[in-house]
C-alpha cells in the first residue's frame, strides 16, 4: 500500500540514486583496492632497495676491514722494529693513563 502512495516518477528516482549509490561505493572500493596494492608495491620496492644498499654497504665495510688488516700484517711483517717501538710506546701512553694522577706530596715529609 505504501507503495501505491508513491508515483511512479519517485520510485524511478529512487532506484537511480540507489544505483547511482551501489556504482559509487563499488568505484570507490575498486579503487581503494587499487591504491593499497600501489602502497604495497612502493613498500616491497624500497624494501628491495633498503636490503641491497645494505648489503652492499656490510660488504664494502667487510672489503675496508679486510685490507686494512692486510697493511697493518704487511708493515708489521717489513718493520718488525718499528712496530715494537710503537708497541711499546702506546704500552706506556695506556698505562699511564690507566693509572691516574700521583697524589700530592709535601716537600716536608
Amino acid at each position: 500500500m505504501a507503495d501505491e502512495r508513491y508515483p511512479s516518477s519517485v520510485r524511478t528516482i529512487g532506484d537511480k540514486l540507489e544505483n547511482t549509490a551501489g556504482q559509487v561505493a563499488s568505484e570507490t572500493k575498486t579503487e581503494l583496492k587499487d591504491l593499497t596494492n600501489q602502497a604495497a608495491g612502493v613498500v616491497q620496492d624500497v624494501y628491495g632497495k633498503t636490503k641491497d644498499v645494505a648489503t652492499d654497504s656490510a660488504e664494502a665495510v667487510k672489503d675496508a676491514a679486510v685490507a686494512g688488516h692486510d697493511f697493518l700484517k704487511n708493515f708489521m711483517e717489513e718493520n718488525p722494529h718499528t712496530t715494537t717501538a710503537i708497541a711499546l710506546g702506546l704500552g706506556l701512553l695506556i698505562g699511564y693513563a690507566a693509572r691516574g694522577q700521583a697524589p700530592r706530596r709535601d716537600r716536608w715529609f
